[in-house]
This record gives structure tokens, C-alpha cells and sequence, in this order.
């Protein structure tokens, strides 16, 4: 009975694996024989198949595969997704220039005649989650424009599990936002009578699944720092007294600092880093904004809960305010 059992064992020695956006990976996979000592039989070419799992679970994407000397990548992965091959039995995968589309379940899947067994490794990101609402103001996003809105802040709508870890690490965000499986959620540390009611229990408020196209909510996104790096600083120009127009006059302010106008995920990151600063100052989209760490009276009042204040979006020739600026020089 035991030699009629299943030979082929597929194991992933991690199931999940850290990087960041522009580094390398390997997500491991190894496939041994129950009943020999030996990679393989030699009576069949071993067939490795790599794809990534979607959110619904009932759809896969190619990502690699490879048969003897045959080997393909697909979409965005082509020229970036290689097998390691360290030993005979080595499946696992390498990926270079890692992107923030990358973020993941990736399944390993050998075959081996009529046997075949899979093992599911995840991709982890190391990066920021930040809420984001357009121009036109607060639930004025369908899906669609939601991801669009993320890409224009350089990131991608976030994951369920990403929302979650930023919930852990303590955001805590009242209006409702798109995440990449199509639902509308949101997080709260802090239950009060405007986000659920104050007797509620802490959590990711799952607001459900609604029409891509005609439902309209604001947007999670996600973003990783490039190659891991993080800015040394944001700069605010407060302490220089003077409130410049967004157009040519906040771009030079910047430029005259070694820095760009700062994009609202690098402000937020530096709000988690402990920004705190009470003057409103423009960021790249063109909305005016600042981050309170401890509320107080003449920065939204006491009882206001921490997070970069959102001042709207303003006539970029005639308003004038401060500008927070990203500066490239790396620790």
C-alpha cells in the first residue's frame, strides 16, 4: 500500500517572504521523493509550473514555467522570473526588480508523470498603506478611478492583509475606502459614534462588496520605497515666513532645497515617523494638507484624532500656502 501512496512531496521551507519595491527574491520550493533518496525517478521530465493566486481564489496567473531546457515567463514577469536551481530538486523561484504589483500568493506546482503536488509561498512588501480621497472630495471614487488615483500616487490600491498590518501598526481611518478585491473597508483603533459607535470592538470594518462602476468611496493604497530606501527628511518651509503659489513658486522652493514637492504617501510616512507640524502646505497633487501627531486647539481642536489633516484642493495660481517638500538624499 505504502509504494501505491503519492512519491512526489512539494515543500516551501518559508511561506512568506519579505522584500521591497526594485529589490530581488527568492521564493523557495523544493520537491523530494517519499520512497527514494533521489531527486527524481528519471522515467519523466519533472514540469514546474509557478503562478500567482488572485484574490477570488478561482483564478491563476501565469507567471513561469519550466520543462527540461523548455522555459517561459509570462506578462510582467517575462525577463525578470528564473528558477534558482541550486540542486536538482531546487524549484524555487527568483524574482528581480520587484514591483509593487508583485505583492502576493504565489503557488509552486511540479509535476512529475501522473503525480504532481503544489506548495503556496506569499510575497510581502515592505511599504506604507494611506488613505486617499481625490479632488472632488470625500466617496467620490469608483474602483476603477480608484486605482487610477493610486498610480498617480505612485502605489496601488492595497490589499485586505495590507490594510490589516497598517491596522496592527495602528491606523485608524473613519471613511470607508476601496481595497484590491473589489470591497469597501476601513480601519478604526479607536471606536467612536462616527465610525461604528463607541461600544463596537476595534477592527477592519468590512463595509462589503459593491458595483465597481456606480459605487463611489475613497481608496487605500499602497506604496513601497524604492530599493528599500527611506527619505532622510520632509522639509517644511514654515520657518522660512512666506506662503507661495502652488504652480512655479512652491517647484522652485523645493529645487532650492535639493528636494521635490513632497507626494501625500511620503508626507503620511513622515506623519508616522512623527511629523507634526499645525501649517497647511502643498504636496504634489495640489492639495493643501498637514500632520497633526497631537491635537490641539489651534491645529483642529483637542478632541480631533492624529493623522495629516486634508485642507482640500485649491486655486493653484491665486492660493498661497507653505509647501512640504521630499528631499532624495538617502540614510
Amino acid at each position: 500500500l505504502e509504494e501505491n501512496g503519492p512519491h512526489l512531496l512539494v515543500v516551501a521551507e518559508q511561506t512568506k517572504v519579505f522584500t521591497h519595491r526594485g529589490g530581488n527574491v527568492t521564493l523557495p520550493c523544493k520537491f523530494y521523493h517519499e520512497h527514494t533518496s533521489t531527486a527524481g525517478s528519471g522515467i519523466h521530465k519533472i514540469r514546474v509550473k509557478w503562478t500567482k493566486l488572485t484574490s477570488d481564489y478561482l483564478k491563476e496567473v501565469d507567471v513561469f514555467v519550466a520543462m527540461g531546457h523548455h522555459k517561459k515567463s509570462y506578462g510582467n514577469y517575462q525577463d525578470r522570473v528564473f528558477l534558482k536551481e541550486s540542486s536538482k530538486n531546487d524549484a524555487s523561484l527568483i524574482i528581480t526588480d520587484i514591483m509593487l504589483e508583485d505583492y502576493g500568493q504565489y503557488k509552486c506546482e511540479v509535476i512529475e508523470g501522473l503525480e504532481d503536488d503544489t506548495a503556496v509561498v506569499t510575497l510581502d512588501l515592505k511599504g506604507v498603506v494611506f488613505p486617499y480621497a481625490p479632488r472632488l472630495g470625500r466617496y467620490n471614487l469608483n474602483f476603477h478611478e480608484a486605482q487610477q488615483a493610486c498610480r498617480d500616487q505612485d502605489a496601488i490600491i492595497a490589499a485586505f492583509d495590507q490594510l490589516y498590518d497598517a491596522w496592527r501598526g495602528g491606523l485608524d481611518w473613519c471613511n470607508v475606502g476601496w481595497l484590491s478585491d473589489g470591497s469597501a473597508q476601513y480601519p478604526i483603533t479607536k471606536p467612536r459614534e462616527p465610525c461604528g459607535g463607541r461600544n463596537t470592538v476595534p477592527g477592519v470594518r468590512n463595509y462589503g462588496f459593491w458595483d465597481k462602476d456606480k459605487s463611489r468611496y475613497d481608496v487605500f493604497c499602497f506604496t513601497s520605497n524604492f530599493n528599500g530606501k527611506s527619505f532622510k527628511s520632509i522639509i517644511s518651509l514654515t520657518e522660512l515666513s512666506f506662503y507661495i503659489q502652488f504652480s512655479d513658486e512652491a517647484q522652485q522652493a523645493c529645487r532650492d532645497q535639493d528636494a521635490i514637492i513632497a507626494a501625500f504617501d511620503q508626507l503620511y510616512d513622515a506623519w508616522r515617523g512623527g511629523l507634526d507640524w499645525c501649517n497647511v502646505g502643498w504636496l504634489s497633487d495640489g492639495s493643501a494638507q498637514y500632520p497633526i501627531t497631537k491635537p490641539r486647539e489651534p491645529c483642529g481642536g483637542r478632541n480631533t484624532v492624529p493623522g495629516v489633516r486634508n485642507y482640500g484642493f485649491w486655486d493653484k495660481d491665486k492660493s498661497r500656502y507653505d509647501v512640504f517638500c521630499f528631499t532624495s538624499n538617502f540614510n
